[in-house]
């Protein structure tokens, strides 16, 4: 016989199976954005979703001879190794992807920020779990997709709870597959996104440990390919601009946001409502304590041996065109 709690990790596995596709690969051919056509990574949820939605950025790119081809990916890590090969020009993750491919020696810029944009995110416990605070967390398997904002939330945590990364058993999985292992039961705890994270919370007995807000700053980012920013910079220019203008109809049209998303993922619209309550719609230059707190992210994450090298992140901060220091 099927016990209840199996059946609701079954559906709750199901649901997210469903709603959220796995990362499309890397673009082959041509280098993104080095012809006519200026490819776009982006996730199923905020900013990047709700433009390309709208169609606003292949109208403000038409006037440069530039066409719009969108790629989607399920999260930030596989997303940046395209921007860095070039295979897509231009993208938005959270804050621990661009480090990690910084350190692998990828060939992007920070052309803008979203600051405390990443906040929808949560470390969560399946039912039944007898975990009640991070200290708990001591021994667990926790599931986290690796290089990813998940991953600084983790470690952060940690800190937080006066634990070492080597005090847990980390399980580094992408969405689909932490979604899974969490349904099953199979890891003690798992650190994720919206709209993962607001689908999993209403799961019947999932509980929620902490959430990002509670534990560290989680900026989000844009990204371009450097050699695209150098010979198209008023292409990445004008793809800031219109997003600005997004973010800022984003924040005074929350319902339509949910309702779009939630039309473009599957996700119920429910869901959708609360991860679109917790973005922070805004767009900002890499101001200096942007930088400052990538910066402390980079040196934890090369302070407990993970990544392989240091990163000093102001050395590819991009400074549109006109900017003081651009001549």
């Amino acid at each position: 016989m099927t016990t209840p709690n199996l059946s609701r990790r079954r559906a709750l596995a199901a649901t997210l199976a469903s709603a959220l596709a796995a990362a499309l690969p890397p673009v082959r051919g041509a280098r993104a954005g080095t012809e006519s056509v200026l490819r776009i990574g982006y996730q199923r949820n905020g900013i990047l979703a709700v433009a390309k939605d709208q169609g606003v950025v292949e109208s403000a790119l038409k006037p440069l001879g530039l066409e719009v081809r969108w790629v989607e990916f399920s999260y930030g890590p596989p997303l940046l190794e395209a921007l860095g090969l070039g295979a897509v020009a231009f993208g938005q993750t959270g804050d621990a992807p661009p480090i990690f491919a910084q350190a692998a020696g990828a060939d992007i810029v920070y052309a803008a920020a979203q600051p405390k944009g990443g906040s929808g995110s949560a470390i969560l416990l399946p039912p039944g779990s007898e975990i009640r605070t991070l200290a708990d967390l001591k021994g667990r398997r926790v599931a986290f997709a690796k290089g990813s904002s998940a991953h600084n939330l983790v470690v952060a945590a940690l800190e937080k709870a006066g634990l070492s990364y080597r005090d847990i058993e980390p399980v580094t999985l992408a969405p689909a597959d932490a979604a899974a292992a969490f349904s099953r039961g199979s890891v003690d705890a798992w650190t994720v996104w919206d709209p993962y994270f607001a689908i999993a919370e209403a799961g019947a007995g999932v509980r929620v440990l902490a959430q990002a807000a509670e534990i560290t700053p989680t900026n989000n980012f844009f990204l371009a390919n450097r050699a695209v920013a150098q010979a198209q910079p008023a292409a990445v220019a004008a793809i800031v601009a219109v997003l600005g203008q997004v973010a800022t109809w984003c924040e005074g049209n929350r319902g339509s946001v949910a309702a779009s998303l939630s039309r473009a993922t599957g996700v119920p619209l429910d869901p959708m409502q609360r991860a679109v309550g917790r973005i922070r719609f805004t767009i900002a230059p890499m101001a200096p304590e942007v930088t400052a707190e990538q910066q402390r992210i980079a040196d934890r994450f090369h302070g407990i041996g993970v990544l392989p090298r240091p990163v000093r992140v102001a050395d590819i901060v991009w400074a549109p065109p006109g900017a003081p220091g651009n001549g």
